[in-house]
């Protein structure tokens, strides 16, 4: 299988309840640094790109059009990258035979960015937030425990199970205060 940005995986051993084995010493550690940096940033992107897209709700008086509009530029901006890339072209037989989990990506996409938009300035940044991570999370323990629409399986132990509890009280307080 092709990705997109080919990186080396830090990950050498099977993943045992959240601990990773390996004996790549210092290039395990700053790959996995690197790899949370870029997860960090991510994240960061998300929060501001949802602020983004509701003042541009504000400007167009309606949800759609500001979604629209923004989605748009990220197609366009994803075109122009896999043509300097030469990324190929998927055959119609290689579309075909994905399964119908693998294109519920944009659907699910368009649900969060309305929903978001809709919500940013009600809830504020930081409140919207905790409740997105929150229901990230929750919902990835789900898929990694039961294995759904093609994660491996990695059962929800205490820790996970503590983890998204200590993270439905940091919304909590968030909320709150």
């Amino acid at each position: 299988m092709e990705r997109f940005l080919p990186l080396p995986s830090p990950l050498p051993g099977p993943k045992r309840s959240g601990v990773r084995t390996g004996t790549a010493g210092y290039y395990l550690g700053s790959m996995i640094a690197l790899y949370f940096v870029a997860a960090f940033v991510a994240g960061a992107l998300v929060t501001t790109q949802t602020g983004s897209n509701a003042r541009l709700k504000e400007a167009l008086e309606h949800p759609l059009p500001a979604v629209i509009i923004s989605s748009a530029l990220g197609v366009v901006l994803l075109i122009a990258t896999a043509v300097v890339a030469r990324v190929p072209v998927p055959s119609l037989q290689k579309l075909a035979a994905a399964p119908w989990s693998a294109w519920l990506g944009g659907v699910l996409g368009a649900v969060y960015a309305v929903t978001v938009v809709l919500l940013a300035h009600r809830l504020g940044a930081a409140t919207l937030t905790a409740l997105v991570v929150t229901g990230q999370l929750v919902c990835s323990v789900l898929l990694d425990h039961f294995g759904l629409i093609g994660f491996d399986v990695h059962p929800a132990g205490i820790g996970r199970i503590v983890g998204c509890l200590l993270l439905v009280a940091g919304f909590v307080l968030i909320w709150r205060f």
